[in-house]
């Protein structure tokens, strides 16, 4: 008793120990983070899209490259800053800014719309808005994209073209004709669904637009020679930040001046399209007013209605297939022949073990490059559910499993004596106890799933969640995240409610 008495004492020493080294460690490698040992160094933190080549991206080393990158580091060498290149999520970049995570947005960065929402440089680049189609889809000029389904970035310059407050009326009249415009997160994903024959067409920038063919191969595709916009790329600061942006403002002119600027748009291929000069003038802003907290939330809520619905759609169709689809599988998985018990295995072992959105890009876009077969557009949502029901299936299969085998063998046995068949059997007597022991595990994976409705994304369908970051760039706020948290918090609830009635029905058994 004193022997383990002491051990359980030294035990706890160690423990404290352990625990104190971390917090001492953690906090040494705060201080050197901060470097409070060292001097005051200014950082200089550039947030971009790491998908927007050749602004800004991750080549072939692991290493984010591209020109404005290039420029942003040129600018830190001169006025002795460190420069931190922070990837972001194009759809958070005003909360990103807002939050002064990051210290500016430079990344083929369109003022054109945006001029009051942000404090500027000088434009650096004069950019056109392309169409990029198969070169055997016939489609020659932008009249030809009546009826066709074009995809744009999101919160991109080309979206603003067709949608934005400035968009012109052509543009506007052209968005009219098309049959839909798709918004898709970035320009992989968006050539995945032109090559899958999901689109028809993607609207880009022109210089993304020659970077994608030259790597893609250009004698798949071709640019539309007709323009559907123009517009400038400048680095936007936050609303009222004028100190930052005119050192920032001041060292270009200086690259400008001693040709090291166009040094570097030579090395990325942009000779022609960079338009610096020092006869633009420099507008001086306040910060942003805030706007009625209220009246906006009920706006954005609005917005989001259609969201919702999709997010709900998804949940119920997904528990409709789902379900039975999983006690299915549960039954090959405890079948007593081999080769079938195996199938099972590697069917739940396959669903489980990879991601969910991979999953979902393999049922959308597999069709096309395994068989060859255009999808189509209204594919999209048949994807989605396909993806979404053979992944839960296969964790349903095995809660079911776990409940069937948790029923004791004694009541089988009762069963063949009373002259039960199997059937009968299994679900009057079987299946309901399996039910009432599996309830806690099924609830906990519906709960996930109302919170996985939001990686339908990853094709580009746009649910509740993805319109909610889509609400939240254009309208630069967070707020459409808290609804939407707001949201999945009250679905989930609710979801809780009825699974506790239903464990509460199933006391008889």
């Amino acid at each position: 008793m004193y022997i383990n008495e002491f051990k359980f004492v030294n035990l706890k020493k160690q423990i404290l120990f352990v625990v104190a080294a971390l917090l001492m460690t953690t906090v040494f490698a705060f201080l050197i983070e901060k470097d409070v040992f060292g001097e005051d160094e200014k950082t200089f933190t550039v947030g971009f899209d790491a998908e927007f080549p050749p602004y800004g991206y991750q080549d072939e080393n692991g290493e984010y490259v591209g020109f404005d990158l290039s420029l942003a580091q040129e600018v830190c060498d001169r006025r002795g800053w460190t420069l931190v290149k922070q990837p972001i999520d194009w759809n958070s970049k005003d909360m990103e800014l807002k939050t002064k995570a990051i210290d500016c947005i430079w990344n083929g960065f369109t003022m054109n719309g945006r001029e009051d929402d942000y404090t500027w440089s000088t434009p650096y680049v004069d950019n056109s808005q392309v169409a990029v189609v198969k070169k055997s889809s016939g489609i020659k000029e932008l009249s030809d994209l009546e009826g066709k389904i074009v995809a744009v970035q999101t919160d991109s310059s080309a979206l603003a073209a067709f949608e934005g407050e400035d968009a012109e009326e052509k543009n506007i009249e052209l968005k009219n004709t098309f049959a839909e415009l798709q918004q898709i997160g970035d320009y992989n994903t968006a050539f995945l669904n032109l090559d899958s024959g999901a689109v028809d067409c993607i609207c880009m920038d022109i210089g993304v637009a020659n970077y994608q063919l030259e790597q893609r191969g250009a004698d798949n595709y071709i640019i539309l020679e007709e323009r559907i916009s123009s517009e400038q790329y400048g680095v936007g600061f936050l609303k009222g930040n004028n100190e930052l942006r005119d050192q920032v403002q001041e060292t270009l002119y200086e690259m400008l001046d001693d040709g090291s600027f166009a040094q570097i748009a030579e090395e990325w291929g942009l000779t022609d399209s960079v338009c610096l000069n020092h006869e633009d003038k420099l507008v001086y802003s306040e910060a942003a007013d805030k706007d009625n907290f209220f009246e906006k939330l009920v706006s954005i809520t609005g917005r989001l209605s259609k969201g919702m619905l999709a997010s709900l759609a998804i949940f119920l169709l997904t528990l409709l297939f789902s379900l039975p689809l999983g006690l299915l599988v549960s039954f090959v998985r405890m079948s007593k022949i081999g080769i079938v018990n195996a199938l099972g295995k590697i069917y739940i072992s396959i669903m489980r073990g990879t991601p969910l959105m991979l999953q979902l890009l393999v049922v959308f876009f597999g069709p096309y490059f395994l068989f060859g077969i255009n999808t189509g557009t209204s594919y999209r949502f048949y994807a989605v559910i396909i993806g979404f029901s053979l992944n839960y299936a296969a964790y349903f299969a095995e809660i079911y499993r776990s409940g069937i085998q948790s029923v004791p063998k004694g009541q089988r046995e009762a069963c063949e004596i009373l002259g039960y068949s199997k059937s009968r059997a299994f679900f009057t007597i079987i299946f309901p106890q399996a039910i009432r022991n599996i309830l806690p595990s099924m609830t906990n994976e519906i709960i996930t799933l109302v919170k996985d409705t939001s990686l339908a994304f990853a094709i580009s369908y746009t649910e509740m969640f993805t319109l909610a970051k889509q609400v939240a760039a254009s309208e630069a706020t967070i707020i459409p995240l808290f609804v939407a948290g707001i949201f999945y918090y009250v679905f989930n609830f609710i979801v809780s409610l009825i699974t506790d009635m239903i464990e509460k029905k199933m006391r008889c058994y």
